[in-house]
């Protein structure tokens, strides 16, 4: 578990919803809920928030688990940053998970797009952030946190100079930042930063898996020589491995699978414990490689660059 101020806690492990398909997300949620998996990360662009509320809510109903028992993320997508657009997108969310509150909700990117839009094609369907200031949408969720909409809030693709110029005008603090992390981008300095600002992190894509643009390392992880001596030693697979030295630097890691074995598999990484020395050796793997780089967001006349999403 990882604490956020208030002491609330919030599990180390969890379900990953991301590129489910509609008729997949119905039975890995309430599977992996079965299984014993108490925090589910959604996304409105996801496009199946309604399928999770209906697995959840049917997990509630059979008696696998009680809400408060589970921990439920979602994020704010950025064609609703206007602060005007907020409060309706997060109640769209909890009408489709069929909740009363989120556990924690997030600005999913520092960049904004036209009310209406999904994935921009062209410059005109963005909005600068003159027009849409990261500040404005942020003094937003702290509204919806006040009214009980969400019990906490934070960011999705912030790098330290953004969390940095948020702080500055921030009444709340982001209490969470969801970025790429994996053996083969490590990001320690970002991570550092914002633990040492008790800003907690969560991994998405912590395997490695799926392949959006053209960066992508030489061997697969999965298939990484030095993870598989280490999980020879420890008698488990290398995913486990991935997921449990992901969770000994005390970072949420939301795993994505739906089939009922590897959901099985990656919910037994929590008993998997690496040793400095295993730690030591996956630390050498870091190289600086992103599965997702952000480039729907930075075609010519975007505004928004490369540098602005991961340059310090």
């Amino acid at each position: 578990m990882i604490k956020f101020s208030n002491g609330d806690s919030m599990p180390l492990f969890g379900l990953g919803t991301w590129r489910s398909t509609r008729e997949e997300t119905y039975s890995s949620v309430y599977e992996a809920i079965k299984c014993g998996y108490r925090h589910i990360d959604c996304a409105a662009i996801y496009g199946n928030e309604d399928i999770v509320g209906e697995a959840v809510a049917d997990a509630i109903k059979g008696g696998l688990v009680r809400r408060h028992e589970l921990f439920i993320t979602s994020k704010l997508w950025n064609d609703s940053h206007e602060k005007q657009h907020v409060q309706a997108a997060l109640e769209k969310t909890l009408k489709d998970l069929q909740l009363h509150y989120l556990d924690l909700y997030l600005i999913h990117w520092p960049v904004a797009i036209k009310h209406g839009t999904q994935f921009p094609k062209e410059a005109s369907q963005f909005l600068s952030l003159e027009q849409a200031p990261i500040a404005e949408t942020w003094a937003a969720l702290e509204l919806c946190q006040r009214k009980g909409l969400c019990k906490h809030i934070g960011v999705s693709n912030f790098n330290q100079r953004m969390l940095t110029e948020l702080m500055k005008t921030a009444v709340q603090a982001p209490e969470m930042n969801q970025v790429e992390l994996h053996p083969y981008l490590q990001q320690s300095a970002l991570v550092a930063f914002c633990q040492n600002h008790k800003i907690n992190v969560t991994a998405y894509a912590p395997l490695g898996a799926g392949k959006i643009g053209e960066q992508n390392a030489a061997i697969p992880i999965l298939e990484n020589p030095t993870i598989g001596i280490i999980a020879q030693k420890h008698g488990c697979s290398p995913a486990q491995v991935i997921l449990a030295w992901g969770m000994a630097r005390n970072t949420v890691v939301i795993p994505k699978s739906v089939r009922a074995h590897r959901l099985k598999e990656n919910f037994d990484a929590q008993s998997v414990h690496l040793d400095s020395d295993d730690m030591l050796q996956m630390a050498t793997l870091d190289a600086d490689v992103r599965i997702t780089t952000g480039a729907v967001w930075t075609i010519e006349g975007s505004g928004y660059t490369q540098e602005y999403l991961w340059k310090e």
